[in-house]
């Protein structure tokens, strides 16, 4: 096992993520990813894993695997189906270092026995998720609802106003 020390000669680094709506944060990563060994391996989280979770992807899981395997450093796409399999690819693929953002401090600390185990802070400012609920205001059911507060508001302003 690696002493994590900076020697990245011969280590493989693994990672999992949906990777949907990439954006420069998921580039940003897989850039300091690659930096840390010799040789990337990426899981990324297949649809039906991702409904499990409660999570439903805009793009599919086909189409983020390609994007994901098309960057430079990537050497291997993985399927994530499983929280479990995890211990199986780090054994199956000879991993030195599984690596995942800082929102998940200390939940695979317990594969510690087989790799090192590093948590990295995430890109400030940019997540799919804060992407997604903002694309989620264009939604005609959300536009309703963004009107009837705009109405209500209108006429509190106009009471108030009135009292003044």
């Amino acid at each position: 096992m690696p002493d994590g020390s900076s020697n990245t000669a011969g280590r493989t680094v693994l990672t999992y993520g949906t990777f949907d709506l990439f954006h420069i944060g998921h580039l940003r990563l897989i850039e300091r990813l690659a930096a840390m060994g010799d040789r990337l391996i990426v899981g990324v989280s297949t649809d039906e894993f991702n409904a499990g979770k409660g999570k439903r992807s805009v793009v599919s899981y086909d189409d983020r695997a390609a994007i994901v395997a098309a960057i430079k450093g990537v050497d291997l796409v993985v399927p994530e189906e499983s929280w479990d399999q995890k211990r199986k690819d780090v054994v199956a693929h000879e991993v030195d270092v599984l690596v995942m953002g800082d929102d998940w401090t200390g939940k695979f600390d317990d594969l510690k026995d087989v790799c090192e185990v590093t948590y990295l802070p995430r890109t400030a400012g940019v997540s799919s998720t804060e992407i997604k609920q903002l694309l989620s205001a264009l939604d005609p059911r959300h536009l309703e609802e963004m009107s009837q507060a705009v109405s209500t508001l209108t006429n509190l302003l106009e009471h108030y106003r009135d009292l003044t």
